[in-house]
């Protein structure tokens, strides 16, 4: 393993502690008594406090420093004296503790006392103070000048992903969207709760993977010998347990679907879904926005939201609008009545890419994602779906051809998903088969299995239900005015880290790898104009990195070019 100079530097001073008879990483509990949001809050002059946090500034003026602390409601000062800290003789505590061996991301407890500066500030006067986990490796700290410039600010959004651990330490405002997401869920969960809805568990691991159309993760139980498939959705197991008995019941749903990642997927995600008996999907609606009002206050304190250049309002009630409506306003065709051909050579006619793989509803489902989807900014109901594209829902109860269905668009985005299920068993079966014929036709969205369990399920009889599925990622998203998916998942699936080189460098070698893995690929003369290097040692560098596999030069049209391997 390669460490860096400040990382050698702080493995020394952990040898020096230990040499000194202090033990860097304490086993017994350090009885905090308040924290920095209290202290301010409920600030008295001469009161005694025990706080804990991270070391995360100080100025240290010979005998005297202040400090800043971070716990985990913030930061406040606090006060370093030697001879209040030392009171006696020997000032080992002070002049090497403090002063030569702790570093800017160590824990350290205090005992102190509350004082005000005389510029006003509430600090921490320090009358003891403890290590409690001494930082091998130094954060990732912006760096301001006087000017109040910030430099080397930790804004790379690879970087903050993957090392989303220090992302939270050195960027408070990340921490807070995290507190908006619990805030998000806990609000969901009291609006289902305060109106008599049971929260339930069902499998992760499924014989089958139903509920929806995706590609699933797939494993294998070594004692029964069978493949298992992790959820891609739960909505059949929650009817069964309506079937079961239960008024209402609601799941937050880890998901897993292997397909691919963008801005607004990841493989691995988080879904709501609630089922609630002898209600449909116009209560559905209703019940709908009057969660999400709820949710959005319980979140920001208001019913709107800013999502990049648009104030979105979540106030009910909700614009509703039937899909074919939403297709005739904006293309001008009106799919009622088509035939399957029609409506693929009218998607043609409006360049919408199609093939013959796709059925009916895929076609539609096309014109309305291309056509008509990114028009809906505030919170619309796009309802009454084409039967080929809810195999689970139920037939709307005036037209056959639709189904009583809904889909709540946000600024272009589905973000709720519902239905008056469809609980006639024969029906269900014919769904089910139609769904393979797509599949084995192409249609990669259609389903793959027939679930005959929950078919049998259906049998014993389910009452009349509405369902709805949420995507709480999503919604966190809208309401924290996060574009990208990661920023609201606390460790969202990254590509493989590329590994650094195992090989030892020198710190010519160093310094001239660090510019081309920021340029990731970089012109050999601006490479060696950029290391400042003279010619021989330029030769030996580069010779160096080539020979130690660990970058490579090539040649292409455009000249020589240098890469990190």
């Amino acid at each position: 393993m390669q460490l860096s100079e400040q990382e050698v530097v702080r493995r020394e001073k952990l040898a020096k502690l230990r040499e000194i008879g202090i033990n860097p990483y304490p086993a017994d509990l350090f009885p905090i008594d308040s924290n920095s949001k209290e202290i301010k809050s409920d600030f008295a002059e001469n009161k005694k406090v025990v706080i804990a946090g991270r070391l995360m500034s100080r100025r240290i003026q010979g005998k005297a420093s202040f400090a800043e602390l971070q716990d985990g409601e913030g930061r406040i000062q606090v006060y370093f004296n030697r001879d209040e800290i030392c009171t006696s003789e020997d000032k080992t505590l002070y002049n090497d503790v403090y002063k030569k061996l702790l570093d800017i991301g160590d824990f350290i407890g205090i005992e102190g006392t509350l004082f005000t500066t005389k510029v006003g500030e509430k600090t921490v006067m320090v009358n003891d103070f403890k290590l409690l986990s001494k930082a091998l490796k130094p954060l990732p700290l912006p760096k301001v000048d006087a000017e109040g410039n910030t430099y080397d600010a930790f804004n790379d959004p690879e970087m903050r992903y993957r090392q989303r651990y220090a992302d939270l330490v050195v960027n408070p405002n990340v921490k807070e969207v995290f507190i908006k997401r619990t805030k998000l869920f806990n609000a969901m969960r009291s609006f289902f709760n305060d109106a008599g809805y049971f929260e339930v568990e069902t499998p992760v691991l499924q014989p089958i993977p139903g509920g929806a159309a995706a590609r699933p993760f797939i494993t294998h139980h070594n004692s029964l010998d069978i493949p298992l498939y992790m959820r891609i959705a739960n909505e059949l197991y929650l009817k069964r347990l309506i079937v079961g008995g239960f008024d209402g019941v609601y799941e937050f749903s880890k998901n897993f679907r292997n397909e691919g990642m963008d801005r607004t997927h990841n493989p691995e995600f988080t879904a709501m879904e609630i089922y609630v008996s002898y209600k449909d999907y116009n209560w559905m609606m209703d019940f709908c926005e009057q969660l999400l009002e709820h949710c959005a206050i319980a979140v920001n304190g208001t019913s709107k939201a800013t999502f990049g250049e648009h104030e979105i309002d979540f106030k009910a009630p909700y614009a509703r609008v039937a899909m074919a409506d939403a297709i005739k306003h904006f293309t001008g065709f009106d799919i009622t009545d088509k035939t399957e051909d029609e409506i693929r050579e009218a998607a043609k006619g409006m360049n919408i890419e199609v093939d013959e793989t796709m059925g009916k509803g895929k076609l539609i489902d096309e014109i309305f994602g291309e056509k008509c989807e990114g028009n809906y900014i505030q919170p619309t109901f796009i309802t009454d779906y084409p039967k080929e594209m809810s195999p689970l829902c139920k037939e709307h109860r005036d037209n056959p051809e639709l189904t009583e269905r809904f889909e709540l668009m946000v600024c272009g985005k589905e973000i709720a998903n519902a239905y008056s299920e469809l609980n006639d068993p024969i029906d269900q079966r014919e769904r089910f088969e139609y769904q393979l014929k797509l599949a084995a036709k192409g249609d990669d969205e259609a389903t793959e299995f027939i679930d005959h369990d929950f078919l049998r399920a259906l049998e014993y009889g389910m009452p009349p239900t509405s369902g709805m599925g949420i995507g709480m990622d999503r919604l966190i998203m809208f309401l924290t005015n996060n574009q990208s998916i990661q920023e609201v998942l606390f460790f969202p699936q990254m590509r493989p880290e590329k590994k650094a080189p195992s090989v030892a460098l020198n710190d010519e070698e160093k310094a001239v790898l660090s510019i081309i893995t920021k340029a990731e690929k970089i012109e050999l003369v601006a490479l060696k104009t950029q290391s400042g290097l003279s010619n021989k040692k330029w030769d030996k560098t580069i010779k160096g990195l080539t020979k130690k596999e660990v970058a490579k030069v090539s040649k292409t049209d455009e000249g020589l070019f240098v890469e990190v391997l």
